[in-house]
This record gives structure tokens, C-alpha cells and sequence, in this order.
């Protein structure tokens, strides 16, 4: 597709399609989901606010919502079926990350070699974590991709905002009541865990919310670029398929 006049067509209608920049966008969207799993779930940092004090959080949190906001450029440039494929292709890198992990930690370490432990430290996984990690991003971010395609169609295209929050507000809110008692149920107290479901969840949201401008650009870009705008009126909405 080349850029200029910006065309409205449905998804559906693209198939074998070839873009300039999906390959990219693709690309960072599975780098941001691996790198916020690997660098940010596993360091609890602290930021001191005013009349509250020290308040501790997951760094993930900083770059796990970007993860979102591609998901929704996704979906609004290229449709429904494309972004679907994205989030197949970050399920699976997920998996292989996780296996990964397991793999290298498990492999004894050689006698010269003194970094085991904190090896372990880092990118030693608990199994119930990593599968709640990955069940929750599989339906938080299909979620997400049908809102927002459905509520471009009840929009007919206007107020981006409020489909990128919106859909996200219900992506992350799913991935959210899917991850917290899933990984953590039995080991917090169900008032912790609920405090640490709600604040996350508001966190995620409100990040979101704050890079709307920056999403209002992206698009804007891409659309112009790309030459389209993909309306899903006759996608096949299933999440369990690949294909476009």
C-alpha cells in the first residue's frame, strides 16, 4: 500500500495486503511484551509521593501498558485480523521465552563460574506466575483488540480517545482479575491482593490514558502513511486462528 489520501476500507478486503510499516510495529510490539516480562516483573521499585510517602510498584508497569497502546494502533491502522496475528506471534513468544528461561537457569553452571545465584535471582520463574502472566496478556489483549474494533464501528471512526481507553480499560481490567488471583490467590492476603489488583489496574489505565496524544500522532502517521483506514464490518472475529 503506498501513503497519501487516506482510504476507508474493511478488513476483510485486505487480505494478502502488503504494508510499509506492519512489520515494524509488529516487531515492537513483541519486543515491549518480552522486555517489560524479562527487565520489569521481577524488580519492585518505590517512588515517594506527596502526603503518602513511599509508595512501592512493579517496574514492569512503566512499559507493560506500551505494550497496549501498540495493541490499539494495531488494531485501528490494520484492522482486527493483523493485530490478531501480533498477539499470536507475542503468545508464542512468551512460551519460548518461559521455556527458555527454564532451560538456561536449570543447566548446571561450571565450577569456575560464580553468577548461579544470582542468575536464579533473576530469571528463575515460578511456574504458576509465568502461566498467569501468559493466560491473562492471551485474553487482556484479544480483549482489547475487539473493543476497540467494535466501538470503531459504533463511532464510525470519530473520537479515538474514547476507544483506545475505553478498550483498554476493559483489556487490562481482564488481564488484571486473570493475573493477580491466578498467580497470587493463597499467597497474599485477599485484602492485599485486591488492593494490588485495584491500584495496578487504575495504574495501567491512567498510563494509557496520559499517552493518548501520543497514540492521536502514531495513528495519524500510520494512516497517512499506509494510506488506509481498515473498518471491521466482516471480520471473522474468532481469536483462535492465525490466519488473516
Amino acid at each position: 500500500m503506498s501513503g497519501g489520501e487516506i482510504k476507508a476500507v474493511e478488513g476483510a478486503a485486505l487480505h494478502g495486503a502488503r504494508f510499509r510499516y506492519f512489520d515494524y510495529v509488529m516487531a515492537a510490539f513483541v519486543t515491549i511484551l518480552l522486555l517489560s516480562n524479562v527487565l520489569g516483573a521481577g524488580k519492585v521499585a518505590t517512588v515517594n509521593l506527596p502526603l503518602i510517602g513511599e509508595w512501592p510498584f512493579g517496574a514492569g508497569i512503566l512499559f507493560f501498558p506500551v505494550s497496549y497502546v501498540i495493541g490499539d494502533i494495531l488494531t485501528e491502522v490494520y484492522g482486527y485480523a493483523r493485530a490478531r496475528r501480533c498477539i499470536w506471534a507475542g503468545f508464542a513468544a512468551l512460551l519460548f521465552m518461559a521455556f527458555m528461561s527454564w532451560v538456561v537457569v536449570a543447566l548446571p553452571p561450571a565450577a569456575t563460574w560464580q553468577g548461579q545465584e544470582a542468575y536464579e535471582a533473576v530469571f528463575g520463574q515460578v511456574p504458576r506466575i509465568v502461566l498467569a502472566s501468559i493466560v491473562a496478556f492471551w485474553a487482556g489483549e484479544f480483549a482489547n483488540s475487539y473493543v476497540l474494533a467494535k466501538m470503531k464501528l459504533w463511532t464510525e471512526g470519530r473520537h479515538l480517545w474514547t476507544r483506545t481507553i475505553g478498550s483498554t480499560f476493559v483489556g487490562q481490567g481482564i488481564d488484571s482479575l486473570i493475573f493477580y488471583p491466578l498467580a497470587f490467590y493463597g499467597v497474599w492476603d485477599n485484602e492485599t491482593l485486591l488492593v494490588v489488583l485495584l491500584t495496578q489496574f487504575a495504574l495501567k489505565v491512567g498510563w494509557e490514558a496520559l499517552l493518548t496524544p501520543v497514540t492521536y500522532a502514531v495513528v495519524g502517521w500510520l494512516k497517512r502513511r499506509e494510506g488506509i483506514d481498515v473498518y471491521d464490518r466482516e471480520t471473522d472475529f474468532t481469536p483462535f486462528k492465525a490466519a488473516l
